[in-house]
């Protein structure tokens, strides 16, 4: 909706709340094609068939959305992240910023429940700034789910190659991996890919599982055993400004579940019980990244190597891959749904099509994940590392949909009452305060990863784009 001349912001939101309390009230009603006008029986009954479709997800299975689209590549940067910030700035960092995310994705919620019309992140941005905040955040929001597939690619490759130890090009692993992300990536309803996310999280707790006991007993058997570990408390000396803020933005990276959180909620039969899956993902992220940069950096030291898995010696880390691969793959593939979504949903929005229980619907569906993921597979081979990867994705993009957006939804959507009572200034400091941690992250994140990527580059440390050499 885009604002008109003399027409104020209040009014703007008023108009979103009538329509939002209208949709609530009636929410079986048809849509309209505004060149056909009401909808046939025939297509009445398509869409109420979708309606149901897709307004399956309880606060259970939220969890389990959440948990596949969060805890998956973030979890096997950490412990780098420890190595370069060292062990007491590094729980800081993750303990902090987990609580700080849970909060932000409360104020995501809250958008989601006064705002019911709101079915992705940039709807918000138009509700926050018309057209233009749609269009900003519909392109970040894109451009972070492409930057998410074509991590998870990059991640495929890596775990290919590690486990077949062979000399195979790794582009044809990197291929492979781009066709299984397809093919998870069929499903187009949340709640079908909740019932995947049960494997995902086991895989990626037996995985980490596999490299904390690998580690800790390498570690235990080498001469001086724990206590030759070259852990620290605090950064080693050396370290730069580009190597501590690529391993804060790897943290960052890892509490990104606020992104997919309008659309995922999108499909809850009770919206309003999201609060209990935003706690429960929240501190179920806090305890296993903490525990897993602690730990496996008390185990392994300066050397630890991103992912994580790399660490866990020779024959366990190709076990550890091999269990990690689920969680590659379907976590993966959940980023590609949420984009599918987004575009599938502009693209046919007053059509059934956007339903996908038609032919034209799966036909469009098909060829839209298709094509998602070839471009998520080139992005993949133009930053074929994975730190810098997750870095510059985290500080474009996640710094926005998980800091200052949401700081800034609390200040234009949510804030009820005058600024000056004690419990809206206590909470506009907070958020003044996330606010900032965003634009440092988007600016300090940004100019880091460019810097190391070109660093790496200039230096040889990394295989060239679309090369056979073996992934780093």
């Amino acid at each position: 909706m885009e604002y008109s001349e003399g027409v104020s912001h209040d009014h703007v939101l008023k108009t979103h709340a009538a329509e939002a309390e209208k949709a609530a009230a009636n929410p079986g009603s048809p849509v309209y094609d505004k060149e056909k006008g009401e909808l046939s029986e025939h297509d009445r009954a398509i869409y109420e068939h979708g309606v149901k479709k897709f307004s399956k997800l309880g606060w259970k299975r939220l969890t389990i959305v959440l948990i596949v689209e969060a805890i998956a590549l973030g979890s096997l940067s950490i412990p780098s992240a420890f190595a370069t910030l060292g062990m007491v700035p590094g729980v800081i960092c993750t303990v902090g910023l987990g609580f700080i995310a849970i909060y932000t994705s409360y104020v995501v919620g809250q958008v989601k429940l006064k705002f019911p019309q709101i079915a992705h992140y940039p709807d918000a941005g138009r509700i926050m700034a018309g057209k233009i905040g749609y269009e900003i955040i519909y392109v970040m929001l894109a451009l972070q789910l492409l930057f998410l597939t074509g991590s998870h690619c990059l991640t495929g490759t890596i775990a290919f190659e590690h486990i077949t130890n062979s000399g195979i090009c790794s582009i044809i692993f990197a291929v492979v991996s781009a066709i299984i992300l397809i093919l998870f990536a069929i499903p187009p309803s949340f709640s079908e890919m909740a019932i995947l996310g049960y494997i995902d999280f086991g895989s990626i707790v037996l995985a980490i599982g596999i490299t904390i006991i690998g580690t800790g007993v390498a570690a235990s058997n080498q001469k001086g055993g724990l206590a030759a570990v070259d852990w620290s408390a605090w950064p080693a000396e050396g370290t730069t400004f580009t190597d501590a803020f690529i391993a804060i933005t790897n943290i960052v990276f890892a509490y990104s579940f606020a992104m997919c959180q309008f659309s995922f909620m999108d499909e809850m039969h009770t919206p309003k019980h999201f609060v209990k899956s935003i706690w429960a993902l929240g501190l179920i992220e806090i305890v296993i990244y903490t525990v897993t940069g602690a730990v496996i950096y008390a185990f392994v030291g300066q050397s630890v190597e991103s992912p994580a898995l790399l660490s866990a010696g020779t024959l366990l880390s190709k076990i550890a891959f091999g269990v990690a691969l689920p969680v590659i793959f379907i976590s993966g593939s959940i980023n590609t749904v949420v984009l599918g979504r987004l575009v599938h949903g502009r693209v046919f929005k007053h059509s059934t099509i956007r339903f996908i229980n038609t032919k034209m619907g799966w036909i469009t569906w098909l060829a839209l994940v298709v094509i998602i993921t070839i471009l998520a597979f080139v992005i993949a081979e133009l930053i074929p590392f994975f730190s810098d990867l997750l870095s510059i994705s985290s500080a474009l993009f996640i710094s926005g949909f998980t800091f200052y957006f949401p700081s800034i939804m609390w200040f234009m959507l949510i804030r009820e009452g005058p600024l000056t009572t004690p419990k809206n200034m206590a909470l506009a400091i907070l958020n003044a305060f996330i606010l900032i941690i965003g634009l440092v992250t988007l600016v300090g994140g940004t100019y880091s990863s460019v810097d190391d990527i070109i660093s790496n580059y200039r230096d040889g440390s990394v295989r060239g784009v679309f090369s056979c050499a073996a992934v780093s």
